[in-house]
């Protein structure tokens, strides 16, 4: 509406319509009978003593809770078991029981668990929510405690007795791999599971090595190089070792995918979308990083073919899913091993800033930058990829990677350099102590009172901002 040319039709159409119909009608051009009749108003328009229908967002509809279908480790008995939240308990008029609340503590909500032999109990919001994150360590990674092992199986993949050495620089040297052996672990919360046998020699070396000797495998080619060692070492690795398996096929009690295929199946039995809101919501912010090729060009000369996928995640304080698309970077080479670092301020720089926020009266505002590395041009490399199934309609095609695209080796510092030549075109500059501080020369406009800087403080995708008016000053960066 600001543009001029667009104010130039508008105002041709006015005079248009004026020149072709006449002007505008007023109420007492018409007849009473062509006026909108008003009508006095029933008692009950008051809108007292009506059960009006809640908004949207107060609604709590199974289908958007996201408890149902965790798996949780409860306490039944004498024992921890993890069971699976299969749905809300019901009033006996058939009303939902409890409200639902953002701190877990005020949740009046309970629920109905299934465990694995069938049995149902009644648990409430909060003792749910405590179970999840007691399930998980300081990182948020799903633990598991060991109770047995109990059984073995190989693939073709397998390492066999006759094949497990090869020549290296004129002498025979023996394989030294896991690979195709899994082994079937019962947990303490009695489920069983299948594992990697390379995952498990990592986080049960000592417990793992007693069953090879134990079940007479410790000769074969997967075990032999290592099980003496571990055997001979095990007082000293026992005081060593956390005992901790982390589960990565769950994450606060609710199961992660590992593919986009995976996600969607899991949407499917869990009776939501939730997962592939959370792939569209990404895949909507993460396009402006790819350029698309037409279906029959070629891959482009002088670029580096990688990989793109998503990683799945479940955020600690909703449970509400997250994807993010990256790159493989180990797929290529670092331009330079001193580009790949990030914008970090230093802890002493807060603490200055704050200080100087604090004595001359200012304000501190924060705000995250939203796809942070996807702000900035891809400088430092090369890039074309191959659509995977996440872009939809575009499966199969080639495309330029434009955007520092997470994941890649220069990401960090394409972006860094970008928002460094960012601010400074704002008329910020960097602090040659930090070059993480930015300042810039303010006086405060109601008391003409001069507090020398306003600041600017850069974490990676943070800024912390010192200033009279701070909030002004982040819409300006934003």
């Amino acid at each position: 509406m600001a543009d001029d040319a667009k104010k130039r039709l508008h105002n041709d159409f006015n005079t248009y319509v004026n020149d072709k119909l006449g002007d505008k009608a007023k109420p007492e051009d018409l007849s009473e009978d062509d006026l909108t009749p008003t009508y006095d108003r029933y008692e009950d328009d008051s809108g007292e003593g009506l059960d009006l229908l809640p908004d949207r967002d107060e609604q709590q509809h199974d289908y958007y809770d996201r408890y149902l279908n965790a798996e949780v480790l409860l306490a039944r008995g004498d024992k921890m078991v993890t069971g699976k939240v299969t749905g809300r308990k019901r009033e006996a008029d058939g009303n939902l029981r409890g409200n639902g609340h953002a701190v877990p503590m005020l949740d009046t909500r309970t629920y109905t668990v299934e465990f694995p032999d069938e049995a149902k109990a009644t648990y409430a919001a909060n003792v749910l929510a405590e179970g999840m994150y007691l399930q998980c360590d300081e990182n948020s990674n799903q633990f598991l405690l060991l109770d047995s092992i109990i059984d073995q199986k190989t693939e073709k993949t397998a390492i066999q007795p006759g094949n497990n050495r090869f020549r290296y620089h004129g002498r025979l040297v023996q394989k030294r791999t896991t690979k195709g052996w899994q082994l079937c672990v019962q947990w303490k919360d009695g489920t069983t599971t299948w594992e990697l046998l390379s995952d498990l020699k990592e986080s049960f070396p000592s417990e793992v090595a007693e069953y090879s000797v134990a079940t007479g495998i410790d000769h074969l080619p997967a075990f032999k190089w290592w099980v003496p060692y571990i055997l001979k070492k095990r007082n000293a690795i026992i005081a060593k070792v956390r005992s901790r398996y982390h589960k990565r096929t769950h994450k606060f009690g609710i199961r992660v995918p590992k593919t986009v295929q995976e996600a969607r199946e899991l949407d499917q039995i869990n009776g939501n979308n939730l997962w592939e809101q959370a792939l569209l919501k990404e895949m909507s912010n993460v396009r402006v990083a790819f350029k698309m090729l037409n279906k029959e060009d070629k891959a482009p000369v002088g670029h580096t073919k990688n990989k793109c996928h998503i990683v799945f995640d479940v955020k600690m304080e909703t449970l509400r899913r997250k994807c993010r698309l990256v790159a493989g970077g180990h797929m290529t080479e670092a331009p330079c091993p001193s580009v790949t670092y990030s914008s970090v301020v230093s802890r002493e720089s807060v603490r200055i800033a704050l200080t100087l926020a604090a004595l001359n009266a200012l304000e501190v505002k924060a705000a995250d930058i939203q796809n942070a590395y996807l702000t900035a041009p891809l400088v430092s490399e090369k890039i074309w990829t191959v659509c995977g199934p996440e872009f939809g309609k575009d499966k199969g095609r080639k495309a330029f990677v434009v955007r520092a695209l997470y994941g890649l080796r220069a990401a960090r510092h394409d972006y860094r350099t970008f928002l460094s030549e960012y601010m400074q075109n704002l008329g910020w500059k960097p602090c040659l102590a930090d070059p993480n501080v930015y300042y810039m020369p303010m006086t405060r406009p109601d008391d003409g009172f001069e507090y020398n800087y306003a600041y600017a403080l850069l974490y990676i995708d943070d800024i912390l901002i010192i200033h009279h008016d701070a909030m002004g000053a982040l819409k300006k960066i934003d």
